[in-house]
């Protein structure tokens, strides 16, 4: 299994929308072969701020995928090219981390 933590940063005051455009898409990747999860997560409310504090314009997006292959091709889809034009004049930076389990 692959393991993917991608850590978005929309610019000021669109991460709404990048994230109403994420939950259009979900459907589509979860349907993909070899999904096994794909979900975002924000700071948790009521939290202090603090040094690892996302802030109001980060996300982070949990992916699991049964092979490399299955990420890869997830990765050259249609619709992840869609999601990615759609958003990009919304994005400040992604930071993307593909992972093995231990």
């Amino acid at each position: 299994m692959i393991q993917v933590v991608a850590i978005i940063t929309a610019k000021p005051g669109q991460r709404e929308n990048i994230l109403e455009a994420f939950r259009a898409n979900r459907p589509a990747v979860l349907a993909e072969e070899g999904c096994v999860e794909y979900n975002t997560a924000v700071d948790a409310a009521g939290m202090p701020a603090s040094r690892g504090t996302l802030g109001p314009d980060t996300f982070v997006v949990i992916e699991k995928w049964a092979s490399l292959a299955a990420l890869q091709a997830h990765a050259a889809g249609p619709n992840m090219a869609a999601y990615g034009a759609k958003t990009k004049e919304w994005t400040a930076s992604r930071m993307i981390h593909v992972l093995d389990p231990l």
